[in-house]
């Protein structure tokens, strides 16, 4: 059994990896097209604002590649250099994404009132799963070990519980992208083709997460 698991975490290992190169080269592709309105991705994350009536969140320039976000604490849809000015397909996908974030927070979304309440723990364990684990090896108390594998199932249940956040998020986006008549045909495709590479970044990351504690399980029951 332990065997197949690791063929598994094997797998999923190499199913992230291809997702991460997957996501970026795809965001490239679709950052060299321009869109036919000619507005800056920065733009369009403003227009999508203001229509749903979110003016007090600002839309700033962060440095990096895919380091797009939104910060509740600030109230800040955060767009990377090659976003911000761009007037790409991709790089309003991912504008309209970050925004999906924040409409999410302004009417109060359910799985992300639940992550954000997980949050503080994820970031605990995510730091301290190891940590209790390896003690429980060194001294052979299993009770250790198992506060080990429980503070990394936080983690596992963090990543859950941001799939739905993220696929709503897309969802808004290309809905509204649709809707307000920002991209048509190719232009569309090629944004939900973006995000959805962006997404499956996710559901890799949350592969490997649970085998990875499955791996755990089996490892402390076979000691």
């Amino acid at each position: 059994m332990e065997f197949i698991l690791y063929l598994l975490l094997i797998a999923a290992f190499i199913f992230s990896i291809f997702t991460s190169i997957n996501v970026k080269g795809t965001f490239r592709k679709y950052n060299k097209i321009p869109s036919s309105r000619g507005m800056s991705a920065a733009d369009i994350a403003r227009q999508i604002l203001d229509s749903n009536g979110l003016y007090n969140v600002q839309v700033t320039r962060v440095s990096g590649e895919l380091t797009d976000h939104y910060d509740p604490r600030t109230n800040t849809v955060a767009l990377s250099a090659p976003v911000y000015d761009s007037v790409s397909v991709g790089a309003i996908g991912v504008a309209a994404h970050e925004v999906g974030h924040a409409i999410q927070y302004a009417e109060n979304y359910t799985p992300i009132r639940i992550r954000m309440a997980i949050l503080p723990v994820a970031q605990f364990s995510s730091s301290a799963w190891i940590l209790f684990f390896i003690l429980g090896i060194v001294f052979n108390m299993p009770i250790l070990r198992g506060v080990g594998i429980g503070l990394f199932a936080a983690i596992v249940l963090f990543q859950l519980i941001t799939l739905p956040v993220e696929f709503n998020a897309s969802h808004r986006a290309l809905a509204t992208i649709k809707n307000q008549g920002i991209l048509f045909g190719a232009e569309y495709t090629g944004a939900k083709k973006t995000l959805t590479a962006a997404a499956m970044t996710y559901v890799a990351s949350l592969a490997v997460a649970l085998l990875q504690l499955l791996r755990l399980i089996a490892s402390s029951r076979r000691d």
